[in-house]
């Protein structure tokens, strides 16, 4: 189950904006108009444990059957390295169920599906291991 947002409160995208002005449309309901705006609702929808939107908005064809997103991980911070044309590159800074402090760095890939952008997949740059920003 998702956790409550104050949509008051800075999105956890990082965007700068209120949730209310940012992500928390998209997670009720309203299309993402750009792979950028759905990479960041969805990152804002693990970081808010939200499992039903980001399994929502993952393509059918790579989807997972079920993502438990209540493990304890806590999701610090996010970076868009680049936004072009239907894909996204983000870091993501991760605080691990164990303590252990994590960097994501991905390459997304995204598609449109009935006139709604969908998560299709995602690879780890090389470059990442020797930048941990």
């Amino acid at each position: 189950m998702a956790l409550a947002y104050p949509p008051f409160k800075s999105c956890p995208c990082g965007s700068g904006r209120s949730y209310a002005h940012c992500c928390g449309p998209f997670h009720a309901g309203t299309r993402a108009p750009t792979p950028e705006a759905l990479m960041r609702s969805r990152y804002s929808a693990y970081a808010l444990s939200n499992a039903a939107y980001v399994l929502d908005t993952w393509h059918p064809d790579t989807r997972p059957a079920t993502l438990d997103l209540r493990d304890g991980t806590r999701y610090l911070g996010l970076r868009v390295r680049r936004s072009a044309g239907n894909h996204v590159e983000f870091t993501a800074q991760l605080r691990l169920p164990d303590g252990e402090r994590y960097t994501l760095r991905e390459n997304s890939e995204f598609t449109q599906l009935g006139g709604r952008w969908m998560y299709v997949d995602g690879v780890t740059p090389a470059a990442a291991d020797a930048d941990p920003a």
